[in-house]
């Protein structure tokens, strides 16, 4: 099966989705690319993440082409694959309808620099405008807002995150989630106190350097 270890991951991180609060239902969606084949593995469009399968899972290349796979790709794979084509530092991509960042999302405000935890995603998670779903205007739309960044919120949508792994990915969009929300919080009693811009470049050198 090609691309297996891949397939199992999205499956697994999938289910993460939910339980970890990112979505409900069978919204979002995952990928992985590998960048030696040029192929990246998507969740399958409309299937329960506990049902999924990794055979669900399915292989596409970078022509928007379904290499392998028994279902049709999610029906944003066009927001994932703009990313393996434009950017050399993506091998992951989530997209989540996570409560807080998409609450924000219909504002169609971004995320400043309120706590340090923003530089995971980068200097602010900015708001892409809007488009329908599982178009090309999307997709151009969510790359174009995030810019230089880790993660963008989709206006009256949800939240895309990168990463050179689907465990960064993740944990971008975990981050980005938690940060939403102490945006709602603070905009909710008052105006936040948002850190300088010196700050914030000193903590995404930090944060490269963060961990294990």
């Amino acid at each position: 099966m090609l691309m297996e270890n891949e397939r199992k991951l999205i499956v697994e991180y999938g289910k993460l989705l939910v339980t970890k609060g990112l979505t409900t239902g069978t919204g979002g969606n995952i990928s992985i690319f590998d960048k030696e084949k040029k192929y990246f593995a998507i969740s399958p469009s409309g299937i329960d993440y506990f049902e999924t399968t990794p055979e669900d899972v399915v292989i596409m290349d970078l022509d928007g082409k379904v290499v392998e796979g028994i279902r049709k790709p999610s029906s944003e794979w066009m927001m994932h694959m703009i990313f393996y084509k434009k950017r050399d530092d993506v091998e992951a991509v989530v997209h989540t309808h996570s409560r807080f960042a998409s609450t924000i999302s219909c504002m169609r405000w971004e995320i400043p620099a309120l706590h340090y935890y923003v530089a995971f995603a980068g200097k602010t998670i900015p708001c892409a405008k809007y488009a329908s779903y599982g178009t090309q205007e999307l997709a151009d739309n969510a790359f174009d807002g995030m810019g230089e960044g880790k993660a963008a919120l989709l206006a009256n949508h949800g939240l895309i995150t990168i990463g050179r792994s689907v465990k960064e990915a993740f944990l971008v969009a975990e981050m980005s989630e938690e940060m939403a929300e102490y945006y709602y919080r603070t905009k909710s009693i008052g105006e936040p106190v948002l850190l300088d811009e010196e700050e914030m470049e000193s903590m995404l050198v930090r944060f490269k350097s963060y961990g294990q």
